[in-house]
């Protein structure tokens, strides 16, 4: 039986934070020092190779260039590995997680994105379980192909799809939930795959996508918004607009509103409604406050997240569509995005 090869890519992150010496704030260290923390890794019975970023980036910095950057990292090892773990800071984690899932096509390997709420040399830190288990979900196979053909995200016992996925707590271990997609996999006494929520192994070889498009602007309705607030969105010089309406989709019916939506569309932007709320989903029509929205010709962003909505226009916008096929793209599932 060959020995699994993983790629562990360290981008940063509080996995790898030690307090400095003089101010006490945390700042990174190299992974170096994560594996004297974590001796445990010398034992897994994998071939693992490093790829550490110089220099080490907190999450906050992360950007699409940093995207391309990783997708470039697992496209040029993508034949030498059976599987890839990305330690990440987890504040803009599942940022990272949607868009590698548009950027890489076809992806027939694990691309694990773990890292921790606690530094890795803290006594009660969770960042030895995350990083061991990711490696593991990781190097995972079944008649010899991957068990997990996607790009997902593993923390505090709960693997979950990463365009599925939301950070909703800085203090606890369980850091991120998936609202409108159940977990991939458990880590208890055994490590359990739910095989019916895993996407299946794609039948054409792993396609690259590095052009994404970032001038998109946020438009998050509340009780009293005027139209000065709405018109320094939709009369912006963005391409495209995530509209975060309340409930199922719904927004104010005042006439101004809708004048503002129109004359943006008219402008030639894309509007993508996606509800505020982390469970459900949007149904556009539902609603007599929703039902101009979808006359209009809004696009239902149904149950995405606001990380997998934003990153997906990037990709699509990236590919230059016009708006039929963003309409189409959007309101579609290109990697198990949304459900419809």
């Amino acid at each position: 039986m060959s020995i699994n090869r993983i790629l562990i890519i360290y981008t940063g992150g509080t996995i790898g934070m030690v307090n400095h010496p003089q101010t006490g704030a945390l700042i990174p260290f190299d992974f170096e020092q994560i594996k004297q923390n974590v001796p445990e890794l010398a034992r897994l019975n994998y071939d693992l190779a490093v790829h550490s970023f110089d220099p080490i980036l907190d999450s906050s910095n992360m950007n699409p260039d940093v995207w391309a950057e990783l997708a470039g990292i697992i496209q040029a090892n993508y034949a030498d590995f059976d599987g890839f773990v990305i330690l990440h800071g987890s504040d803009t984690m599942a940022y990272t997680a949607s868009a590698l899932s548009f950027m890489l096509e076809n992806l027939s390997k694990p691309v694990v994105l773990t890292g921790s709420q606690l530094p890795i040399g803290e006594i009660r830190t969770d960042a030895k379980e995350n990083l061991i288990t990711a490696l593991e979900i990781a190097a995972t196979k079944k008649a010899g192909k991957a068990m997990v053909p996607e790009v997902c995200i593993y923390f505090d016992y709960q693997l979950f799809r990463g365009n599925r996925s939301i950070k909703y707590n800085s203090e606890k271990f369980e850091a991120f939930r998936s609202p409108n997609y159940p977990k991939l996999a458990e880590a208890g006494v055994h490590l359990s795959f739910f095989k019916n929520y895993i996407q299946a192994q794609p039948k054409a070889a792993l396609e690259v996508h590095y052009t994404m498009n970032t001038n998109i602007g946020v438009l998050k309705l509340y009780p009293g918004i005027n139209k000065n607030a709405v018109e320094a969105i939709t009369k912006s010089a963005v391409d495209a607009i995530v509209l975060e309406t309340f409930g199922s989709g719904n927004t104010t019916t005042a006439s101004w509103f809708i004048d503002c939506l129109q004359a943006a569309l008219d402008a030639g932007k894309i509007i993508v409604d996606i509800s505020q709320c982390q469970g459900g989903s949007v149904e556009l029509g539902k609603y007599d406050t929703s039902k101009k929205l979808q006359q209009m010709g809004i696009i239902s962003g149904f149950d995405m997240t606001f990380e997998a909505t934003i990153t997906k226009l990037m990709f699509l916008l990236g590919k230059g569509l016009d708006r039929r096929g963003m309409s189409i793209a959007m309101e579609e599932s290109l990697r198990g995005e949304l459900s419809v």
